[in-house]
């Protein structure tokens, strides 16, 4: 099993920026790709950036040159520098674990930008 924990988020205006951190534990040897999605009110949660095991990354059109993905396997935490930001990032932003056959959620962590 992987335990998945966010934080990091907040309150911020607009053009401000956020790091948000998921730390992982347990059976985390199994995990290929970590990545960060969110989910607004009233939408479907979509992707944001994933990371692999061997630090290749994927952005979401809508963050690209915003947003950075990165990890630090010493700490078996995943991180998003989210900057520039825009009220339409607002949402709860969930970290992602997968592994061939398995799939881990954390809790979220919310982020509201205010214009």
């Amino acid at each position: 099993q992987v335990q998945l924990v966010e934080s990091g988020g907040g309150l911020v205006q607009a053009g401000g920026s956020l790091r948000l951190s998921c730390a992982a534990s347990g059976s985390i040897f199994s995990i290929n790709t970590m990545g960060w999605y969110r989910q607004a009110p009233g939408k479907q949660r979509e992707l944001v950036a994933t990371i692999t095991s061997g630090g290749s990354t994927n952005y979401a059109d809508s963050v690209k040159g915003r947003f950075t993905i990165s990890r630090d396997n010493a700490k078996n935490t995943v991180y998003l520098q989210v900057n520039s930001l825009k009220p339409e990032d607002t949402a709860v932003y969930y970290c992602r674990g997968t592994s061939i056959g398995d799939d881990y959620w954390g809790q979220g962590t919310p982020v509201t930008v205010s214009s």
